[in-house]
Order: C-alpha cells, then sequence, then structure tokens
C-alpha cells in the first residue's frame, strides 16, 4: 500500500472514535496491553509526561514539549486529534513522523493487528510508541486521547502526571457527574509517580487528592501556587502575563510571552510550569531562560494549530477548538476582549453529545453560519439552526464549511469579527 492507501485503511477499517464516536471505545486496555507485548513493550524504552484533562490538555502538551526542545532534548509529541494531517498526532522536535514509516508500520503488522482487532486509537498508539522507541527520544509527552484510566496511552509509567481540569465532555462514556470525570482522568495517577492538577473544583479536588494518597503520589495543585498577574494582550498574536509565585524557592517570571494569544493559556502555563519544577527535579536543568524560549516559541517548534488561531485580518477571522462547556466559555471571554462590531460565528458541531448547554452560553446578537464537517459525527447543519433557534440563535444554514465561512467573510464590514467553532472538525477544514 502507499501512503494514502494506508490511511484509507487506518480510517476505513478500523474504529475511529474521532469519526464515529462511542462505538470506538473500548472498556478495558487488554488491547493495548497485547499490542505493546507485540511490539516489544517500546512504551518502557523512553521516559515520558502524561497529559490528561477536559480542556487543555493540548496546549499543555504543545507547551511542554516545547520546553524540552528548547533545553536541545529529542521530544517526541503525541497528541490527538490532527486538523490536516494524520501525522500531526506523532512529531519528535516538531517534525512529523515520515510517511514511509506510518506505510512500513502498517504493513508489517496489519495481520496481527486485525487477529488482534485494534481501534484506530490503539494502534496509532503503538505507532507512536515504536516509533518514538526506535528513534530514542530523550522524553516523550504523551496527551490522553479520551477520560484517562481506559485511554490507551495509560500503560505508560511517566516521570509525572498531568491533568489539566475537569468538566462535562463525552458524559455518556465518563460519567455524568464531575466526580465521576475525575475518576476517569485520575485513572492516570500512578504509584509513586507526582501528579500536577491544573484546575480543581469543590467536586474534584478531593477525587484527586484520594486518588493520590491511594497510589502515594505527590500531588500538585498548580492553581494553589502560580497565579496570572497583570494579564494583557499587546497583539492579536502576542500575549504577556506575569506569574507570581507563592511557595518558598519556586519560579518568578514577569513578562512572560506566549504565542499562544488565548487569555485561557495562562492557566495552562502554570500547569506547565508545574511540571517543569517536577521534571527539574528529577534531573532536568529547565532553566528560566529554556521556559522562557519554550512558552514564547511553543507554535514554531511544535507546529500547534487550532488555538485562537488569526486567518486573516481582513476581515479579522479567528478560529479555536474549544468545543465542550467549559472550552466555550473560555472563548465567549476572549471575543468579549477582541474589539469588534458585529460577531459573525461559523458554527458546527458533532452529533453525538449534548450540545444545548453550550448552545445556550453563545451571544444572541451574533450572526449564525450553521454547518457541517466532512465527517460522520458531524451534526446535521439543518439540524443544528433548529436547536439553535430554539435558543434565539439567528442565521443560515450553508453547505460546508468553507461556503459558510466564506459568506461569513463576504458579509463582515470593517471593524467585525468572524469566529470559526463548535468542533475540533469544523476547524480543521478552515486551518
Amino acid at each position: 500500500m502507499n501512503y494514502q492507501q494506508t490511511l484509507d485503511y487506518l480510517f476505513s477499517q478500523l474504529p475511529m472514535f474521532q469519526r464515529i464516536g462511542s462505538a470506538a471505545y473500548k472498556a478495558d486496555l487488554d488491547n493495548t496491553i497485547a499490542l505493546c507485548k507485540l511490539l516489544g513493550n517500546p512504551e518502557n524504552k523512553f521516559r515520558s509526561v502524561h497529559v490528561a484533562g477536559t480542556n487543555g490538555k493540548g496546549s499543555t502538551s504543545h507547551m511542554l514539549a516545547s520546553v524540552l526542545q528548547s533545553a536541545g532534548l529529542k521530544v517526541g509529541l503525541y497528541t490527538s486529534p490532527h486538523l490536516k494531517d494524520f501525522r500531526e498526532r506523532i512529531k519528535i522536535n516538531g517534525e512529523m513522523i515520515p510517511e514511509k514509516n506510518v506505510i512500513d508500520f502498517v504493513a508489517k503488522h496489519k495481520n496481527d493487528f486485525e487477529k488482534i482487532e485494534l481501534s484506530f486509537f490503539e494502534m496509532t498508539v503503538g505507532l507512536a510508541f515504536d516509533y518514538f522507541a526506535t528513534e530514542q527520544v530523550d522524553v516523550a509527552v504523551i496527551e490522553v486521547g479520551l477520560g484517562g484510566r481506559l485511554d490507551s496511552t495509560n500503560v505508560i509509567r511517566p516521570l509525572v502526571s498531568v491533568i489539566t481540569n475537569i468538566s462535562f465532555d463525552h458524559v455518556a462514556l465518563l460519567g455524568d457527574t464531575l466526580e465521576k470525570i475525575a475518576g476517569e482522568k485520575a485513572g492516570i495517577i500512578k504509584d509513586n509517580v507526582p501528579v500536577v492538577i491544573g484546575e480543581t473544583t469543590p467536586e474534584t479536588k478531593n477525587v484527586f487528592s484520594e486518588k493520590a494518597k491511594l497510589h502515594t503520589a505527590e500531588i500538585v495543585f498548580a492553581e494553589e501556587i502560580y497565579e496570572a498577574k497583570n494579564l494583557h494582550q499587546v497583539h492579536a498574536d502576542t500575549l504577556y502575563l506575569a506569574m507570581n509565585v507563592e511557595k518558598q524557592g519556586g519560579l518568578l517570571f514577569e513578562n512572560l510571552e506566549s504565542e499562544l494569544p488565548g487569555l485561557y493559556q495562562r492557566k495552562n502555563i502554570a500547569t506547565v510550569i508545574a511540571a517543569i519544577e517536577i521534571l527539574n527535579q528529577k534531573g532536568f536543568s529547565l532553566t528560566e531562560k529554556i521556559i522562557r524560549e519554550g512558552i514564547k516559541h511553543v507554535i514554531k517548534n511544535t507546529g500547534l494549530l487550532g488555538r485562537w488561531q488569526v486567518l486573516s485580518e481582513n476581515p479579522l477571522t479567528i478560529a479555536d477548538t474549544g468545543h465542550n462547556e467549559a472550552g466555550i466559555k473560555e472563548v465567549l471571554k476572549q471575543i468579549n476582549v477582541t474589539p469588534h462590531k458585529q460577531l459573525h460565528f461559523v458554527i458546527g458541531m458533532v452529533n453525538d453529545k449534548d450540545i444545548s448547554t453550550v448552545l445556550k452560553l453563545l451571544p444572541k446578537n451574533a450572526i449564525y453560519y450553521f454547518c457541517k464537517a466532512q465527517i460522520p459525527r458531524a451534526l446535521n447543519a439543518n439540524e443544528l439552526a433548529a436547536q439553535g433557534k430554539t435558543v434565539g440563535l439567528i442565521g443560515n444554514v450553508y453547505t460546508s464549511v468553507k461556503d459558510a465561512l466564506e459568506n461569513a467573510q463576504h458579509n463582515a464590514k470593517a471593524g467585525d469579527l468572524v469566529f470559526v467553532g463548535g468542533s475540533t472538525f469544523t476547524v480543521a477544514e478552515v486551518v
């Protein structure tokens, strides 16, 4: 098979949660364990950092990788889903895995994989672990795909575990309360492995504390150590903030610059710095200069896409992958501090989630452009428009994300803002 045929096989022959939803979710790690054994347990051949959470885990993973790269290390990065190219999921020092490696891996193991009946995600995790081991990375940052306890990545024993936050998402699989969801995410906490928690709520903090106690794992609550102060956005593409450190001997940052302009990144940056302190305790030498460079150049170093990404200046067009209740709240905060006259909102969502809560959050005075991304999970645009109308969201239906964006940009007048979001897959079609 050539590369395209290999991708077609991956996407069409094997279940893929991002495309078909819960039917691809596995109830245990037996397949992943069998896969790793088949591959010679590559997950044990490199050091790692494990990152879970409802929102911010992608940005946090990329920032951690960027800081480690800035220290001159060979850094693997595994994330999901991809936006444009499947190979975005597996990178070393910002470079995507070569097509040949993908082709050879699938060709070599295809028959064995089919005997195990692997999911798309399980096979992709195996590919990443095998690639990182073969290339002898110094450390790999591994992002959880879904949940934590039963996620295929949860066979690694990392140097530090990171859980960014907990909010409602994938409730059919992870639970319908914050405590239940926190319990699933806390499943990545392992014996004697420190864990950093980015944000907590009264419902989740005790869940994490009890899980860490059970596993004799040091627990650090980043929000209790680092406070973002003097936060301001100087330009559309530059965020500056001062980090105030309460604990004695901690790192103090003033005028910290980031390529990720979303104001919500302050929480992720605090989480990243807390994790870095633990890595330094384990023998890394990540100095203030290295940390500053890594956070400042995260897009340049890792190729991160879709986080408050400016697509054009005239009209100002911005895309962001925030899609659940907590993510949309952060997006709306950012929209509110972005100067504009009229908001044109290009929106597409998925069909296997309760979207009513998100729709109720959206501003009634925006003009909506309802559309459907080109994946099976995408919600029909007419149905989305109908649900939007019930909560006062008014707009038209378009045949594609591209068509919706073109119309929004055509209708936008001087000083207006065009925003694209609602789903990772909607953003994927425009970045």
